[in-house]
């Protein structure tokens, strides 16, 4: 079990983000990695929707042997986190809350800006999860078309930097000093949010917190793969146009991505 791969789900390519943090935290482990590219984007979906295309993902990575599924994609960990973790025996972890966390040590005047899916935003994951720390005014805006832009593999441009102005000037405006990019994909739009936001607001992603959340489950049910262990073998699919996300994931992430297959779910 302890040679068994980890599973990681996402829409698209987005949850990327959080697979290079594992691969960089925990380098001995393998990964499975599947973009649902036939149903993605998630965010317009309704959250009904997400979770049956979200736990037919995980069953098949649970099928297939993984020792931890990690949710790497928002709007899947609002609609399904909850049905996951008493549906599988084996660590089941989502990008939420370490999100809320890092943002929570990080704010300095209490004001922190979300941003996300529609479906995310609509689902109040985001403010359900600060309601642990009530000092923090949260501020909550969808940016439908970010994903849009990552999945063509747009991630800079006029017309990118003109739709965040649109979507972020007014959480500026609001004083927010904190900005949590409340979807996977937006890390890859981090040059463009950065300059339309300016220097004084940190930007926060879970994809860090997410690997470290992950390190911590595996260390408690001892399912750590040995370091000095054969290389691990990383595996990437798609459940639509695999060579397209194939072509986007080694732009992304580099010679790790050695091919993608088209997995049917």
């Amino acid at each position: 079990m302890r040679d068994a791969p980890i599973g990681i789900l996402d829409s698209g390519v987005g949850g990327l983000t959080v697979a290079r943090s594992i691969i960089d935290q925990l380098p001995q482990e393998s990964i499975y990695y599947i973009g649902d590219t036939e149903h993605g984007p998630y965010g317009p979906r309704p959250l009904a929707e997400v979770r049956e295309y979200a736990l037919a993902i995980m069953d098949h990575l649970v099928a297939f042997g993984v020792k931890a599924i990690v949710i790497a994609c928002n709007t899947a960990s609002a609609a399904v986190l909850h049905d996951a973790r008493e549906r599988y025996q084996i660590p089941v972890i989502e990008v939420v809350r370490p999100a809320v966390r890092r943002a929570v040590s990080v704010t300095k005047n209490g004001k922190v800006g979300v941003i996300g899916t529609a479906a995310t935003i609509k689902s109040g994951a985001y403010p359900d999860a600060f309601a642990a720390a009530p000092n923090i005014e949260v501020i909550t805006k969808a940016c439908p078309m970010f994903v849009e832009f990552v999945e063509r593999g747009e991630t800079t441009g006029e017309e990118v930097i003109q739709i965040a102005h649109e979507y972020l000037d007014d959480l500026v405006e609001r004083g927010i000093d904190t900005l949590v990019l409340g979807c996977t994909h937006y890390p890859l739009l981090t040059a463009v949010i950065s300059y339309v936001v300016g220097p004084k607001i940190s930007l926060v992603s879970s994809a860090e917190e997410t690997a470290q959340d992950l390190f911590q489950a595996l260390l408690e049910k001892n399912l750590l793969r040995p370091s000095g262990s054969t290389p691990p073998i990383h595996v990437f699919a798609a459940t639509k146009n695999a060579a397209q996300f194939q072509e986007l994931a080694k732009r992304f992430l580099g010679p790790v991505v050695q091919s993608a297959t088209q997995v049917s779910i």
